[in-house]
């Protein structure tokens, strides 16, 4: 096989990564922050309340000398509360999650055991605690996933199964046992991963027993990812760095947005988690929009005065969050470096899941699902060098289907070509095409539809060669993450 391209090649250039555009324009590109609902006829618009996903009525079926043998995706949990971090000093009204209940309990599995109570969290606040929280008071915890994001989950699993079950005749039918063996789902240690699982796998197959979910001590997590990488934690904050010019540039062009937020909120301009980016003031401003919440008014004395945060504000703080995870995870060179260690041991778990298949010794499992985190979604966006970087909202989700040619003498070969935004440093790299001739093919959508990647070697991931998508994983993380904890501790 040709050499398979492993540097960094920039994003094309849009609306979204031009700082000018970000401070200039109005409104948010189109995409949609007040709903869940997309209509049927705009599915596939972003939707940071409910991101598009692999659905029957915009799927894009493969051609028919083609087999589907494995699927594997990754996507983001469902909406939420804000996180606690993301709240303001004082909020004017509390978040109250009552239509709901997080339940937590023990099992044995000994059958001579007792069985166990459901038992679930019911938040409340006492009058006798002197200590108030700071940010949204409540019954919620912060985060948690709420009733609305629930309901997503559910009808998230329940297009996946109408998609790779009633139209593909892929995943085992809700009446087979052998589903159980077929089908492997895996959470992270945040809890709001779990509940999320919950709801989704009930839409997928609405088990009449528990179903398992694999997850990694906290620490050494590869999906999150928590497992300790000191060089792209360095990455990335050089990136996030008021040394960095271009971060610089930004946060000088957002100087007076933040100021009128500062004001309206009651955040010290001296708190850096507030002033380094517009991570939180997006959060806080989103969840709320997701579910009907009004923006918030400044207060006074306890009261809410009519100086608030309007569409408009909190639009050009939405602009700000999309430059900003395009400028973290694509525009800067460093970013893939940083996303192939901090993210590598999931992307050698998925090379070895694809190797197997492609060798033909692979377990039952036909279908992995990993639910995870904006972080995690967005490294796997940064790794496969996402040709238009966006913010991944809620649900968002990266799907990686392998295929098998039914006859075939002459395998597909990538007809992507170089755009002529790359790396100035680039090397030359011809057409890819497989080592072995496995026959295999892998094609990966985002959103419901074919992704497009910057890197020539992997260009528009239509049907490429099982083995050019090995041989980029396996130069940049080696062949079962062997290089990750030399790149992490460089």
């Amino acid at each position: 096989m040709a050499a398979v391209d492993l540097t960094w090649h920039a994003p094309a250039q849009s609306l979204i990564n031009n700082l000018t555009n970000v401070v200039s324009t109005t409104g948010v590109y189109g995409f949609i922050y007040n709903t869940s609902a997309t209509p049927a006829s705009d599915y596939g618009v972003y939707n940071w309340c409910n991101m598009p996903h692999v659905r029957e009525d915009i799927y894009p079926v493969a051609p028919p000398d083609y087999d589907l043998a494995y699927v594997e995706l990754i996507h983001r949990h469902h909406k939420r509360t804000p996180y606690a971090s993301n709240s303001f000093p004082v909020e004017s009204y509390p978040w109250t999650c009552t239509d709901q209940g997080l339940f937590f309990f023990g099992r044995s599995f000994d059958a001579a055991a007792p069985p166990s109570a459901e038992t679930y969290w019911a938040g409340f606040t006492s009058p006798i605690n002197p200590f108030v929280p700071s940010g949204f008071q409540g019954d919620c915890q912060f985060p948690q996933i709420t009733a609305e994001g629930l309901e997503d989950s559910y009808q998230h699993g329940a297009d996946l199964y109408a998609v790779y079950h009633d139209l593909l005749d892929f995943l085992p039918d809700r009446s087979d046992p052998s589903w159980r063996s077929k089908v492997a789902y895996r959470v992270t240690q945040n809890q709001i991963t779990s509940q999320v699982a919950g709801m989704l796998v009930q839409g997928m197959y609405a088990p009449d027993s528990a179903v398992p979910l694999s997850v990694m001590q906290s620490g050494v997590d590869s999906l999150e990812p928590t497992y300790s990488c000191a060089s792209a934690s360095a990455a990335y904050n050089a990136i996030k760095s008021r040394s960095n010019p271009a971060w610089a540039a930004h946060l000088a062009a957002a100087a007076p947005l933040y100021a009128v937020l500062d004001d309206i909120s009651g955040v010290s301009p001296t708190d850096d988690g507030f002033h380094i980016w517009l991570d939180h003031y997006y959060d806080n401003l989103s969840a709320r929009q997701c579910h009907s919440k009004p923006l918030p008014c400044k207060l006074v004395d306890g009261q809410n005065t009519t100086t608030c945060v309007t569409q408009e504000i909190a639009d050009q703080v939405y602009r700000f969050g999309h430059y900003e995870y395009s400028r973290l995870y694509r525009d800067e060179a460093t970013a893939l470096p940083a996303s192939a260690a901090s993210m590598g041991v999931w992307f050698a778990e998925l090379a070895s899941h694809l190797r197997a298949v492609a060798a033909g010794t692979a377990d039952a499992v036909k279908w992995r699902h990993n639910i995870a985190h904006d972080g995690s979604v967005s490294r796997v966006l940064s790794f496969l060098q996402a040709d238009t970087m966006v913010w991944p909202g809620m649900g968002s989700e990266v799907v990686f289907e392998v295929y098998k040619k039914k006859t075939s003498s002459t395998p597909t070969t990538s007809t992507a070509k170089p755009t002529a935004m790359t790396n100035a440093t680039a090397v030359p790299t011809a057409t890819p095409a497989p080592v072995s001739g496995s026959g295999y093919y892998v094609r990966v959508l985002f959103g419901g539809k074919v992704f497009k990647s910057s890197n020539p070697s992997l260009g528009v991931m239509d049907m490429l060669p099982v083995e050019t998508l090995l041989g980029y994983i396996d130069g940049l993380v080696g062949v079962d993450a062997a290089l990750v904890l030399g790149k992490c501790t460089q």
